[in-house]
């Protein structure tokens, strides 16, 4: 079924398939990928743009300088492969220096080969770099942060003889917030591109949708994440627009699909699912982490130790932390903070 029905890879609105390896080696053991049906079988379709010099053919692509290494190999392996199988003169900027990767060769067929080899396997280390920012809702308002500290203080009272409660599993208050979407930033560029993508949100439909006013949400009941209560690794308050209407919903699916279009973010779910969490296993060992996407979710529940989270529901499943008015987008770096205790930002979209 491999041969049959290859598995596919999408790397700028095209289509690769990935052919599996045979046993039996020819003349190029690497894997080969061609594209899809649904682009054109012989060359990009202006997917990229190859000149033409007075020595040949060049082709220049903006790499982050964090993906260099993989385009090199060990030893410089990886490189010299496919200019080698390629015919053509790869150039790579100095580690750390942000740059073009320029592809040199006689032939254009060979320029356009080697470009693809490349996209393919940035594509796929991009993909297990841990993230770097969010797109985020701050939920972490005073009234809402003195609620969040009266059900902890409850909590730790009544449920601390609870197997592995305890209070290294909160949030900090000031970081209370909605997720909707993880991204891999890996420099300027790519934050300049978030930044600017997130403004023509704001002009597309997120101020239509919000109609030039705050959204009122409440921020109330507890559910969690995993089948087996008595196993909890995720606990988190449910958010819902005050009026009923499904404004918060539509404004945040609509981001993560103008950012999975664009590539700097991964699809992983039909919907945003809102929540706030309020308690996580993560933050035993590191109270600064944030909740994982899942490229990296698999490591994280190794490590975990779960908690009894059932007298939690039990006592708590109706606590209110308050209602919340919500005019911003963030940006956020994973891993800071600003001056109010919240995540740095590097941009925001305000519709209100």
């Amino acid at each position: 079924m491999e041969v049959l029905r290859p598995p596919l890879i999408r790397i700028g609105g095209r289509v690769y398939r990935k052919n599996h390896n045979r046993e039996q080696p020819h003349q190029h053991e690497e894997e080969d990928f061609y594209a899809g049906p649904e682009d054109c079988a012989d060359e990009p379709c202006d997917a990229f743009v190859v000149e033409e010099t007075q020595r040949g053919y060049q082709c220049a692509v903006d790499i982050p300088s964090p993906l260099y290494k993989y385009i090199i190999g060990k030893k410089g392996e990886t490189k010299k492969k496919i200019e080698t199988e390629t015919r053509t003169s790869i150039i790579i900027p100095k580690p750390g220096v942000e740059g073009e990767i320029v592809i040199t060769g006689q032939h254009r067929n060979g320029i356009i080969s080697a470009r693809t080899r490349i996209d393919v396997l940035v594509e796929s280390f991009r993909k297990k770099q841990p993230f770097t920012h969010f797109l985020s809702f701050a939920l972490n308002q005073l009234a809402v942060q003195e609620k969040f500290l009266q059900f902890k203080e409850e909590v730790l009272e009544k449920c601390s003889n609870d197997y592995g409660v305890s209070s290294s599993l909160f949030q900090n208050p000031a970081k209370l917030h909605l997720t909707i979407g993880t991204l891999v930033l890996l420099n300027e560029q790519e934050i300049q591109k978030a930044q600017e993508l997130l403004q023509r949100c704001k002009e597309d439909f997120a101020d239509s949708i919000a109609g030039g006013k705050p959204l009122t949400v409440e921020v109330a009941g507890v559910e969690y994440m995993n089948d087996d209560p008595a196993m909890m690794d995720v606990l988190y308050a449910k958010v819902r627009m005050k009026d009923g209407s499904n404004k918060l919903q539509l404004i945040a699916d609509r981001l993560t699909d103008r950012f999975v279009t664009s590539g700097l973010m991964m699809k992983e779910w039909d919907r945003v699912k809102l929540h706030a969490t309020v308690m996580n296993t993560i933050f035993r060992k590191d109270p600064s982490a944030e909740e994982p996407s899942n490229r990296s979710a698999g490591k994280f529940f190794k490590e975990r130790e779960s908690f009894d989270g059932r007298n939690i529901l039990k006592l708590f499943e109706n606590f209110c932390f308050g209602e919340v008015q919500l005019n911003s987008v963030y940006l956020s770096q994973r891993f800071s903070a600003d001056s109010s205790g919240y995540y740095a930002t590097s941009g925001q979209l305000n519709f209100s």
